[in-house]
Formats: structure tokens, C-alpha cells, sequence
């Protein structure tokens, strides 16, 4: 279960990472059935940043696998080519989504949207990382 103290402490970690990295990003979290828990949206983040950072969250939790990982598979010719199609175009494959763990299992998820691919994964594996 991922409580709204869990997603708190996940997201002060992954905002003490898009700090470090001089990064404002929109940072969020959702619980086991994606539902948004918490969101933040740093100072100078983009706007058009928010949804992707949330979809990238339910992404990560709706398919418990990073959203990086989803898109290297679904590229022209792999096997989930087309997947951002589905779900009413919620499905993110930019890195960036992170499933979160808890005793082996898929509790939920954070989403990082604001920068490039490796400045967004790097600051949601701060984040994951801190729960």
C-alpha cells in the first residue's frame, strides 16, 4: 500500500534530485490501482508536463514495468509496438515511470515528466528509491 506519507517521502526525494540536477520536473505517485496519491509540480516545471507525469505513474503501475522499458519494447517491429494507443492515450513510453515495491510486489508507481528521458528516469529512481 502506498500511503499518502510513502508518496510524500518519494517525492522529496525525487525533487531533491531534479534540484541537484538544476531540473524543475512535475513528480507524482499513484497507489496499486494508479490512482493518484500526490503530485507536485516544481517551480518552472511545464505544464504540459502534469499529465504526463501522471500518466507515466499509472503506466509504470498498469503494466508493472518501467515506462523506459515499455518503450524500448514498443518500438517499430518489437512486441508492444502500438501500446500507446490503448487506454485512451494515458499509455506514457518515455522514461520516466517507475513501479514502486513492496515485498516483491507492485504497490504503486512514480512518474517524473519535465526533462529529458534521462534526467526524468533519474529522478524517479531517487524517488522510487526512497520508498
Amino acid at each position: 500500500m502506498v500511503t499518502l506519507s510513502d508518496a510524500r517521502r518519494v517525492i522529496a526525494a525525487a525533487e531533491a534530485k531534479a534540484a541537484e540536477i538544476g531540473q524543475p520536473c512535475n513528480i507524482a505517485v499513484v497507489d496499486e490501482g494508479g490512482n493518484l496519491v500526490s503530485h507536485i509540480r516544481m517551480d518552472g516545471a511545464w505544464l504540459g508536463s502534469i499529465d504526463i507525469s501522471i500518466n507515466k505513474a499509472f503506466t509504470a503501475r498498469a503494466f508493472d514495468i518501467t515506462t523506459k522499458d515499455l518503450g524500448d519494447n514498443s518500438q517499430p517491429g518489437q512486441q508492444f509496438y502500438g501500446i500507446h494507443n490503448s487506454n485512451d492515450g494515458r499509455i506514457m513510453i518515455f522514461a520516466g515511470g517507475i513501479p514502486l515495491r513492496q515485498k516483491g510486489r507492485v504497490v504503486g508507481a512514480v512518474g517524473v515528466s519535465g526533462g529529458s528521458g534521462e534526467q526524468d528516469q533519474s529522478v524517479a529512481e531517487a524517488g522510487a528509491a526512497a520508498f
